[in-house]
């Protein structure tokens, strides 16, 4: 059970575009995350695989059926939204059930069902108990449960952590996770939480204004961005304008560092980016890439602490992280530093 998208554009009622000649596939069992700035694109891709909007350019294909023309009720498609939208008048049980009624299943092989579903993600205690009784997670695992019961043959997550707090959010991205691997659901979960979409996803997909700008695991996508909008927008870092001097040397405006120049020629202008877990404080005398300068605005995470290394003669700080900051200089290894085309 795949969803496919197949040069995919979409523009809402007032002009603006939401989708622009998008492509990819979630193969059957993997959870894709998308993530984007707002206004790029990531909604639209929920309403129309869901059949809350229509009207699209191309083919959404699930299990190789064009779902265009195909009702919502019909699309066998389990959702979780961010508001968990559970039914304040039915238990937990028969909220999870809620589905398989509409299916018309018998009574008491719903019920069972919904029970099963209950004890996976550890509430088969809470069968007969109100959701208003429920804390926020609890309740995010009924709406998952009850996406889950009708076997759907995708899943769609839409910011379903958003709404809990960060204490709570960690131990359910992974209960989430662990249940949507269990069951084999092929699924696409939208979310703003870059960790979230990080620590929890096969693959990772970035839009801005409805465009796909690069798709490919966690690890790719962090360490290997295709672009400078990419590099932008996934976790933090630095980047200074560059050119490249001479065979795998740069000029960074403040200094000249060596990095792997590949087969650029002397004077192509570049852009060098730099994650602040690899800036390294207080290098020896000698170290490659060693910058003198001044450390500023501290900021304390307990393990590490974040700050601002104002290297001599730069017109825009390093980011930089450690358990202990630097005093005086920094240095950055030359395979840490990873060159984008300008």
């Amino acid at each position: 059970m795949s969803l496919v998208f197949e040069h995919v554009s979409y523009r809402y009622p007032n002009g603006t575009q939401g989708l622009d000649d998008v492509s990819f596939e979630i193969r059957r069992g993997e959870l894709l995350a998308v993530i984007g700035p707002s206004g790029s694109g990531k909604s639209t891709l929920l309403n129309l695989v869901s059949g809350l909007a229509f009207g699209h350019s191309g083919r959404i294909l699930l299990n190789g059926k064009d779902i265009a023309t195909i009702p919502i009720h019909r699309r066998n498609i389990g959702m979780v939204f961010q508001s968990y939208a559970l039914f304040p008048h039915l238990d937990v049980l028969d909220n999870v059930a809620y589905g398989l009624k509409l299916r018309k299943v018998d009574l008491a092989t719903r019920r069972e069902q919904a029970r099963r579903l209950l004890e996976l993600v550890g509430l088969g205690d809470r069968t007969h108990h109100s959701v208003s009784q429920l804390s926020g997670g609890q309740q995010q695992r009924v709406a998952l449960a009850r996406a889950l019961a009708i076997d759907p043959s995708a899943l769609l997550l839409d910011e379903p952590l958003s709404a809990l707090d960060a204490s709570v959010r960690g131990h359910l991205r992974d209960q989430i996770r662990q249940i949507q691997q269990r069951f084999g659901a092929t699924t696409l979960l939208v979310t703003h939480d870059q960790e979230e979409a990080l620590t929890m996803a096969d693959r990772v997909a970035v839009l801005q204004q409805g465009k796909l700008l690069q798709i490919g695991t966690p690890r790719e996508i962090y360490e290997r961005p295709a672009t400078r909008a990419v590099a932008s927008f996934v976790g933090l870092s630095t980047i200074f304008p560059a050119t490249v001097v001479a065979r795998d040397k740069i000029n960074v405006g403040f200094a000249q560092w060596t990095t792997p120049t590949a087969d650029r020629q002397v004077g192509a202008a570049v852009h060098a980016l730099v994650r602040p877990e690899h800036v390294e404080p207080d290098p020896p005398e000698g170290a490659l890439n060693r910058t003198l300068g001044r450390t500023a605005t501290l900021r304390y995470f307990g393990a590490l602490t974040r700050y601002d290394f104002l290297a001599e003669g730069a017109t825009q700080p390093l980011l930089a992280e450690s358990p202990v900051p630097a005093r005086q200089a920094v240095a950055v290894s030359p395979a840490r530093i990873l060159l984008l085309n300008s």
